[in-house]
């Protein structure tokens, strides 16, 4: 793994960005995997370490996490994200990439996707759709950004263990992996989450349905969708509908997790494998 570190402009000026790279640099099957709403880069270590052998895989910190700069809260939206991917793709030369979204990250997917002359190849939402209901943005605007204080790593773990608590069959190792690389050293010598929670400002005024289905109708690459059968995110119906509206769709369904599933077991990684090589 290698951690890197680049410049994008927005609005309020220039912030840096981090990205980690795994595998090859002069491979030209590139892979970007984008997190989720509070994640980071390292959330995907166990899916890049799987895949570098035969991919070059690239996954940034969001602006606002990781190590990533923090921004005017106004600015944490999906203006500034696709923006701010497009100069990581930039900085890579990447010319093609298959792109692996979780949740947030699989909605900049679909901004990305429906733009003239996008690079992407192959699509992968992990648990979000072009469409969540008013109460699914309610349910994440309760735990984002309280900005907690921890002790230590295992008051971390402990914490995400109660927060994500269908997040899945995790070892004992996975959670502890994910409650270092989640969390960040605060100038008092405790411990927050690695995210600046004013990331919430963007949730508080969203009072509709999220939805993006004129976008999701203009994808035409193809997409794998991945739901947990559990999740309150993307609820079965919009799948059924996703698949109704765009052919270039197919699915699978983790019976047993919520939102969402982590990519982080061998069995959820190779489904991911099998439709980026074309299987």
């Amino acid at each position: 793994m290698r951690q890197h570190y680049f410049s994008s402009l927005g609005q309020a000026g220039f912030h840096r960005l981090a990205y980690t790279e795994w595998g090859d640099q002069a491979n030209r099957d590139v892979i970007v995997c984008a997190h989720g709403l509070t994640l980071n880069s390292r959330y995907f270590d166990g899916f890049a370490k799987a895949c570098e052998d035969h991919y070059r895989v690239i996954c940034p910190d969001v602006v606002g996490r990781g190590k990533s700069d923090w921004i005017d809260p106004q600015y944490y939206w999906f203006d500034q994200y696709v923006a701010d991917a497009a100069a990581l793709l930039a900085r890579v030369g990447a010319e093609k990439v298959d792109w692996v979204g979780t949740s947030m990250g699989g909605l900049m997917g679909i901004y990305l996707a429906t733009r003239k002359n996008h690079p992407i190849k192959r699509l992968v939402l992990n648990d979000v759709g072009p469409f969540i209901a008013k109460e699914g943005l309610q349910m994440i605007a309760e735990y984002v950004g309280k900005d907690e204080r921890f002790r230590n790593h295992a008051e971390v773990e402990a914490h995400l263990r109660v927060l994500y608590p269908k997040f899945g069959n995790l070892t004992d190792d996975q959670w502890r992996h994910l409650a270092r690389i989640g969390s960040r050293l605060t100038p008092e010598g405790d411990l927050r989450l690695a995210y600046d929670p004013n990331i919430r400002e963007s949730f508080r005024n969203l009072h509709e349905d999220f939805q993006v289905w004129d976008l999701w109708e203009k994808i035409d690459i193809p997409v794998l969708i991945l739901r947990g059968s559990e999740s309150g995110i993307l609820t079965q119906e919009t799948l059924e509908e996703m698949l109704r509206r765009n052919p270039n769709a197919r699915s699978h369904v983790f019976e047993g997790i919520g939102h969402a599933p982590p990519l982080m077991s061998g069995d959820q990684i190779g489904i991911v494998l099998d439709f980026l090589a074309g299987e």
